[in-house]
């Protein structure tokens, strides 16, 4: 099987510091405060899982894939390398490979990166080959991408077995102008094809909001705020669940930033990694507010990056409390972690109370 590789080197980038996306000013601010590039290690972590298959890569030059293979000791089997090494990669870049690729028959192309990756791709070959994304960025909130750079490898195995099947998965994205703005414009791009192994490739995200959703919510944040310590930090994620406090607190919460709110008060309004740490390292009491992603279940690591292991090491589990609505937990299978620190992600799984309603609770196993 001929299959078609390309790294974004720099996305998933901007997470950590409480950008919405990666844009270039995120990638030059991430850089200059020292953050490691995530996608090339998401890339490795895929290719090391590789256990069998007759596979042949086609790959992008540098970190766009060829080093990744080289780190994973899979060089032999590389058959071609397009374009060229580049200390700084872009779009430009991305779209380049995926047409050289489209051209050389790929029978499928494996792409490391976020929902801005995808759409790329898809203008790139116009929809006409098989593709499958390990996940990497900010967003990820398309049906083409597995659940873990794991489970990626397990699809590519399964496919190139005769096992996998190719299905329809939507390309959704956001217009990252409007969500630096609190606005969040979540839209259908278009459809690929993708392969699809039992249990190991996500949904889309969930696009619907009814009354009684609403209603629902304000119940979740009145008994949230009502059972809230007066002494404690609460670091609330991103989304409509966990920021209908906004409601009762004092101060504006933003929609889909982390906010950290205390005595009731907003404190830290879409904050990044950095001072919700020195918040931490004075000792204090604190807490994680967050809602899992609808349809694809997971609480850390999509979206919330902001909330970084190194927080969740210092918050720990007894004290994360995950909210939903009845209709969204109802849909989910589990509760879903991958922040890319296994050992924090291994602390991290197992049950949780998922507050559903006033006063009301449901268990569901976070995986």
């Amino acid at each position: 099987m001929l299959v078609g590789f390309i790294v974004n080197p720099y996305a998933g980038l901007g997470g950590a510091i409480g950008f919405k996306g990666t844009n270039e000013e995120a990638i030059e601010r991430a850089l200059s405060l020292g953050y490691d590039l995530i996608a090339p290690r998401r890339a490795v972590e895929f290719l090391v899982n590789l256990r069998g298959g007759n596979l042949r890569f086609i790959t992008g030059a540098g970190l766009m894939g060829e080093y990744e293979l080289a780190e994973a000791g899979l060089s032999s089997i590389i058959e071609r390398v397009v374009g060229e090494r580049k200390s700084r990669t872009s779009r430009e870049d991305t779209l380049k490979a995926a047409r050289e690729m489209a051209g050389y028959g790929v029978d499928v192309l494996v792409f490391v990166g976020g929902d801005g990756t995808l759409k790329d791709i898809c203008e790139a070959t116009k929809g006409g080959i098989s593709v499958l994304g390990v996940p990497s960025g900010v967003k990820v909130y398309s049906g083409a991408f597995a659940y873990t750079p794991r489970e990626a490898a397990r699809i590519l195995e399964s496919y190139a077995s005769g096992r996998g099947s190719l299905v329809e998965a939507e390309v959704l994205d956001v217009d990252e102008d409007l969500l630096r703005r609190d606005v969040f414009d979540l839209r259908v791009y278009g459809v690929v094809k993708t392969i699809r192994a039992e249990g190991l490739l996500q949904p889309s995200k969930g696009l619907s909001n009814t009354l009684d959703d609403d209603e629902n919510k304000l119940a979740i944040a009145r008994y949230l705020f009502e059972t809230m310590e007066d002494d404690a930090y609460y670091i609330l994620g991103p989304g409509t669940t966990v920021k209908a406090l906004r409601r009762f607190v004092k101060g504006e919460l933003s929609l889909l930033g982390v906010d950290v709110v205390y005595g009731g008060a907003v404190l830290l309004k879409d904050t990044w990694e950095k001072p919700i740490l020195d918040i931490l390292s004075r000792n204090v009491k604190a807490y994680i507010v967050v809602s899992p992603i609808g349809r694809q279940g997971f609480i850390f690591g999509r979206g919330n990056q902001q909330i970084s292991p190194r927080v969740l090491r210092l918050v720990g589990k007894d004290n994360i409390i995950v909210v939903a609505t009845w209709g969204k937990i109802r849909e989910l299978e589990y509760l879903r972690i991958y922040t890319g620190d296994e050992e924090v992600d291994a602390r991290l799984r197992g049950y949780y109370k998922v507050l559903v309603d006033y006063g009301m609770y449901e268990v569901k196993k976070a995986i």
